[in-house]
């Protein structure tokens, strides 16, 4: 039986009956805790069916853990991390044990000091890291109620905890009535009605009448196992009228008859005790007296109020508690609109408005019956606050509230572009898209026009890179000329990036870059952004040479942090990243794409991250670094479950292609040329082409490596379509097709020329041999491997000795041809790219050497999961626990407990033999190992 007991208005013990599986499951909750290992779970029900019960029976019977309970308010959904801090409060004292950042996001959040808006993926890796550390001593259970009611920065940072936990002896437990967004997918307990048995046990212990046996029937059927619902219906009713049947009440929603229930008892009281009732459902915090101090702002004494008692519906402890949520949603929503405004301003009078203004400004904000300037500012900072906290959604919201509370248009205006915004960077596009409307139509200047379809545009790319997001952001870019040039360059260099990702035909990328051109040099020294967008515009309009100088000199300068910020980064990096490329220059990219990866990590930023580490896979599948590239793909794969986002496959694509995993390398292809070319995702089309010719020509099917080679060039994007020309002139001249070889050819002369680097030179005379005989193409071989010997692009270097040594063999040069063969099959194992392997072995085989048939070097890691094998390579590089944990959003006692079964796994004792076991790559650095386990 449940150890739940309710009080019934006769003074009756009750007991809950049954629930046994639901315990079962609850009890093996604790125990797996207690054992060192996470739970957790959602349970989830509709209103009154004992949830909250059966929790409270989960807090009895932790009798060894450390409890934190919260409770989400209805009230306090606008506000930034209220359960959050409901909480962790009694936590705060054990931030002492947490890295230094970790302790200022949690501290910013909780209003404890100022800083810059933490993203809320730091925010959730700080809650995670306090939770691990609180349960060192004792296991933990956290439980949260009515999480329906929680405020968004609380859901998703607790949603975004709950995902990760999974080594420390902490279990994290929701209730609520449904499951919300930022919850699903977690383990869940369905809580349903009870068994007619227990219902119909449960209603004889709280009726004193002999029903009549189709009244009851009545009475189990329409309250449904409910066991609020068995608890509160029958009051208010005679004996005659519960015995006969003839008080029933009629058959609306089962919420909506226990809320009449509570509102015919609320209806009896005096009016003195309704008022108590209706602050304590206005006031979010449950604090007495909070309540008392309002009570008495509106004439209400603890005499008058409880004279009559409160019939149990209300509780005054350490905290104002109701009965159940249901009779705070039934009082505050029967009470007339006037009692609600009074009742508002009085909780808004007697908040602190030093140590809490937002609350009081929410208060203000409840009680205006009609527009307020004064409220509307008071919104207006509040909303800064929370910005400045991180709380996106609490900001949107004090903005909303603040428009409409707004007279003056120009005003309005203002607010409505501050709120559109917010709205669009919490994710709320319905509602960016209605304040953005409005700032349109009240705009009183070009500038607040401007800014207005400035959001718009956002919007726009926001919902889907489409064909309308570039000449919109286009279109704002010139108008905000006259009034901010520094914020019309980054929105050229945006609408730029766009139409290199977007434009299949390169009109708008011609547009962009011309109106570019026009725009003048800045004053002083050209900021990295400035050199970047001159550089793009001459490469688009006057063509590569003409760009080099430029691009160059942005390449430079984009290699200094101190240069740019990292806020700078998160808006325009991921489009300036790829300087480095167009000026084929192989080190830069590698430091550029890794330095950038690594910023927008460390701050947090994981809904922009993946178009980083998207760079950051492709080079590290340049370099031959698949170990790495895999890691990459595994932590796509974390942050697209954790931050609930698609996430493009373009390095798992690319890998499985390098390695020659042909079945699920065509399945990734054609997967993703359906979904990116239904979404106008050109460039993912383009990348799945290119993995394509990769994949067909190390599998010797050169007419299909030739066709989808083809088809990726025909797009008119900048990088993609440029590395895809050698595998055109490879397989073009493997089926024949001269005169297709030598146009790719002309094109990729055009783009490699101009820059005297080994990665374009020794690629552009490797694929002019192709096209060579004689002496000039076993001269143009040499040249590729020298050059390419002295890049970092391993597998471009293989490739260079496997077509060598297949030319040296069609020239009857055995003995040389065996040699570029077998260096060319040596690396091709090493690096794990199995198909151009098996290319090579069997071209050694018809020159008569006898080869035995090795596996490629993945041997070592084919046991580990993706994510043991992401965080073997970063202690391999060298970090510790805590560095991995911080970057893929772990505990540091979750990185230990994978280290545990990755030694398991491979058969190894330290974090040291993983340099055996994953060997570095001949041009990549570790930094010395530390103290294993800390």
């Amino acid at each position: 039986m449940d150890q739940r007991r309710y009080s019934s208005r006769h003074g009756k013990k009750l007991r809950l009956l049954g629930r046994a599986a639901e315990r079962q499951v609850l009890d093996q909750l604790i125990k797996a805790a207690c054992a060192g290992e996470s739970r957790v779970l959602l349970v989830h029900g509709s209103a009154g069916v004992g949830k909250s019960a059966l929790l409270d029976y989960l807090e009895g019977s932790a009798t060894d853990m450390r409890m934190l309970r919260a409770a989400g308010v209805e009230s306090e959904m606008e506000l930034a991390y209220a359960t959050l801090h409901q909480l962790c409060a009694p936590l705060l004292d054990r931030t002492k044990n947490l890295p230094a950042p970790q302790v200022a996001v949690l501290e910013t959040v909780f209003g404890m000091r100022e800083g810059s808006p933490p993203e809320r993926f730091l925010v959730g890796l700080a809650v995670l890291s306090l939770l691990s550390e609180a349960s060192e001593g004792q296991p933990l259970l956290c439980v949260i109620d009515d999480a329906q009611w929680m405020d968004r920065a609380s859901a998703q940072v607790l949603g975004f905890v709950a995902r990760r936990l999974l080594a420390e002896s902490v279990a994290l437990v929701f209730g609520a009535r449904e499951r919300g967004q930022e919850l699903t997918g977690l383990p869940e307990l369905e809580v349903t009605g009870l068994r007619d048995g227990d219902a119909h046990a449960l209603l004889d212990s709280v009726t004193h009448a002999r029903l009549d046996r189709h009244v009851r029937a009545r009475i189990i059927a329409e309250a449904d196992g409910n066991p609020l619902a068995l608890l509160e219906l029958h009051r208010g009713l005679t004996i005659t009228q519960l015995g006969g049947g003839f008080g029933l009440p009629r058959a609306d929603t089962l919420p909506g008859k226990i809320e009449e229930s509570f509102l015919h008892r609320i209806e009896e009281m005096p009016l003195a005790t309704r008022l108590l009732l209706l602050i304590a459902a206005a006031e979010p915090v449950g604090d007495p007296a909070l309540v008392w101090r309002a009570a008495d702002r509106l004439g209400v004494t603890p005499a008058e109020a409880l004279t009559g008692g409160m019939d149990g519906l209300l509780s005054f402890g350490v905290r104002v508690t109701f009965r159940h949520p249901l009779v705070r949603s039934a009082v505050y929503r029967s009470a007339p609109e006037t009692d609600r405004r009074s009742v508002h301003l009085a909780l808004a009078e007697v908040t602190d408005q030093q140590a809490d203004p937002d609350r009081r400004a929410w208060h203000l904000a409840s009680a205006a019956a009609a527009p307020d300037e004064q409220v509307a500012a008071e919104l207006e900072r509040s909303a800064r606050r929370a910005q400045s906290r991180g709380g996106l959604a609490a900001a949107a919201a004090f903005l909303q509230r603040s428009v409409a509370l707004t007279v003056d248009r120009a005003r309005r205006a203002e607010r409505a572009v501050a709120a559109a915004d917010a709205s669009l960077r919490a994710g709320d596009l319905a509602a960016a898209r209605r304040f953005v409307d409005i700032a349109a139509l009240d705009a009183q200047t070009e500038f607040l026009r401007v800014r207005a379809h400035l959001v718009r545009s956002h919007i726009t790319m926001a919902a889907g890179f489409n064909n309308e997001a570039p000449p919109m952001l286009l279109s704002a870019a010139q108008r905000l000329e006259p009034h901010d040039m520094d914020l019309a360059r980054e929105t050229y260099l945006l609408a730029w990036g766009a139409s290199s990702l977007i434009a299949a035909d390169g009109d708008s990328l011609v547009a962009v870059s011309q109106a570019m051109r026009s725009v003048p040099p800045p004053p002083g020294v050209p900021r990295p952004i400035d050199l970047v967008l001159s550089g793009y515009a001459l490469l688009v309009t006057k063509g590569r040479a003409a760009a080099l100088p430029t691009l160059r000199e942005a390449m430079v300068a984009l290699a200094n942090p101190a240069a740019y910020t990292t806020e700078d980064l998160l808006k325009w990096g991921w489009v300036a990243a790829g300087v480095s490329c167009v000026v084929w220059d192989d080190r830069a990219m590698c430091q550029t794409y890794a330095r950038a990866a690594e910023e927008v990590r460390a701050a947090g930023a994981l809904t922009e991250l993946p178009i980083y580490l998207a760079s950051l896979g492709i080079s590290s599948l340049l370099t031959g670094d698949f170990a790495g590239a895999a890691a990459i793909v595994a932590e796509s794969d974390a942050i697209a479950t954790v931050a609930r986002i698609p996430i493009a496959q373009h390095t798992r694509l690319l890998l499985t292609a390098l390695q020659g995993r042909q079945t699920e390398a065509a399945e990734l292809i054609a997967a993703t040329i359906d979904w990116a070319g239904q979404d106008g995702q050109l460039m993912g089309v383009t990348v799945a082409n290119w993995a394509a010719a990769v994949l067909y020509n190390g599998l010797g099917r050169y007419e299909q490596a030739a066709a989808a080679a083809e088809t990726s060039t025909q797009i008119a994007e900048l990088w993609v379509s440029v590395w895809v020309l050698p595998e055109i002139i490879e397989a073009a001249t493997r089926v024949g097709d001269g005169q297709a070889a030598r146009r790719a050819l002309d094109r990729l002369a055009e783009a490699a020329e101009p820059c005297d680097t080994d990665w374009a030179q020794g690629t552009l005379a490797r694929c002019r041999a192709l096209l060579t005989a004689g002496t000039q193409a076993d001269l143009l071989y040499r040249e590729a491997i020298e050059r390419l010997g002295r890049t970092l692009l391993r597998p471009e270097l293989a490739r260079a000795h496997l077509l060598y040594g297949e030319w040296l063999r069609r020239e009857r040069q055995r003995a040389e041809a065996r040699t570029h063969l077998r260096t060319a099959y040596d690396m091709f194992v090493e690096i794990g790219m199995e198909a151009f392997a098996e290319r090579a072995r069997r071209e050694l085989l018809a020159t008569g050497e006898t080869v035995r048939k090795r596996a490629v070097n993945a041997a070592a890691t084919d046991e580990l999961t993706p994510q043991e094998e992401q965080i073997a390579v970063l202690v391999r590089n060298g970090l510790s626990n805590p560095e991995v944990g911080a970057r893929l959003y772990l505990s540091p006692r979750t990185v230990e407990w994978h280290l545990r079964k990755i030694f398991t796994k491979l058969a190894i004792t330290s974090r040291s033999q993983l340099r055996d076991v994953l060997p570095l790559g001949e041009h990549e650095t570790a930094r010395p190992l530390e103290v294993p386990h800390q």
